[in-house]
């Protein structure tokens, strides 16, 4: 199983260790468009302040963002599931898990990024800010960059076996898969039971928890239609939509009566 995640807009602050290794990183075959946002970014932000920050859409009260943007490569490294936070890594709360969990975490969770495309919960990485919606001046949207080198990549890293989706629409933009492998492929949504509407907060709450579940009672759904049933296993109100045709993945709503 592959678990798709987005990231957080916060993040906690870079180690003290080791710099970044874009090398080091999985994916390898993505290192080439990683080394060029990487570049783009850092050259911006060691730059006119006041462009990079309108570039980044960040506030005044945000401002230091973009000092910390130009030190990107040679900050301090964490591992990446150390370094987002928000309330999808919150409930998750991968620092909890026992090892068994931990080792599952760190095969099957690929959490999108703006910056990386795509990094596994143990790849060590600085702390950084540099959303999908970004359109870098050199690169424009990051979204559409991403977009073949991650088609070139994400297949191979699905494998064979089921792709759960959780990630927010801007970061989906960045891959959608195709072919065999959405059909085995299932999007998630998290909607308040009695308005039928997606809350923010507990959307991505209740996406975290999920995911914790999964790790912890160790549920390995091959397909689909085996994820609903594990997630029903596990407590959770599901409705399920099989794709039309070949080639879509499947929808699932989980529905939640508390708000919290």
């Amino acid at each position: 199983m592959l678990v798709l995640l987005p990231p957080s807009e916060g993040k906690a602050a870079s180690g003290r260790g080791a710099p970044l290794k874009p090398e080091s990183l999985s994916l390898p075959g993505l290192t080439p468009a990683r080394e060029t946002v990487l570049g783009e970014l850092v050259e911006l932000c060691a730059g006119d302040e006041e462009k990079a920050r309108e570039v980044l859409g960040l506030s005044e009260g945000l401002r230091g963002e973009v000092a910390k943007n130009a030190e990107l490569r040679t900050a301090g490294a964490r591992p990446a599931g150390e370094i987002y936070t928000g309330v999808l890594y919150d409930a998750l709360d991968l620092a909890s898990l026992d090892t068994a969990a931990k080792r599952r975490a760190a095969r099957s969770l690929l959490v999108f990024s703006g910056l990386w495309g795509a990094v596994r919960v143990t790849d060590r990485i600085p702390s950084y800010r540099c959303s999908m919606g970004v359109k870098l001046p050199a690169l424009g949207a990051l979204g559409a960059y991403w977009r073949a080198p991650m088609a070139e990549v994400l297949p191979e890293a699905a494998g064979g076996g089921l792709v759960l989706d959780l990630r927010s629409s801007a970061y989906a933009a960045a891959w959608k898969p195709k072919g065999e492998v959405a059909g085995r492929t299932a999007t998630v949504r998290v909607l308040h039971a009695p308005t039928r509407k997606v809350v923010s907060h507990f959307n991505k709450a209740t996406k975290g928890r999920i995911v914790r579940s999964l790790l912890e009672t160790g549920s390995a759904p091959e397909e689909p239609a085996e994820l609903v049933q594990a997630l029903r296993d596990l407590g959770y109100e599901v409705e399920a939509q099989a794709p039309v045709k070949a080639g879509k993945p499947w929808s699932l709503d989980v529905l939640v009566a508390e708000i919290h």
